[in-house]
């Protein structure tokens, strides 16, 4: 009987604690099954001219000068091109907005502030 009823509460709490913490559980888990996207909803940009027509480009970022200058390479790195993407829906931010807030993010990441100064405590910035 007190088996059973164990069983049953570590089961109870295994499904509260997998619904309280689900977006901290899913997020890894598409990142390593990648997204899942219907084919035909989604193509990847791959070129300058194709990021310039999906607005990633601006006065102060302008792809189209590459494209007028002939530039060879394929494009933008497509991972960070996907998140300014998804930061520029999602936020409903400009180009460069999104931009400066990925920056912003990675920044933290490393324990940067966006002032560009160390977030450490213990880092020489001046002599």
């Amino acid at each position: 009987m007190f088996f059973w009823l164990s069983v049953f509460a570590l089961s109870t709490l295994l499904v509260m604690l997998t619904f309280r913490y689900r977006a901290a559980l899913i997020n890894p888990m598409r990142s390593l099954f990648g997204p899942r996207v219907a084919p035909g909803h989604y193509q990847p940009v791959a070129t300058f001219a194709e990021q310039a027509d999906a607005g990633l480009s601006s006065s102060t970022f302008d792809i189209e000068a590459n494209i007028r200058e002939g530039d060879s390479r394929a494009g933008l790195d497509e991972r960070g091109t996907q998140e300014v993407l998804d930061i520029m829906r999602r936020e409903r931010v400009n180009f460069d907005q999104a931009r400066l807030i990925r920056q912003n993010r990675i920044l933290a990441a490393h324990g940067i502030d966006p002032s560009g100064m160390p977030l450490d405590a213990k880092a020489v910035t001046r002599l």
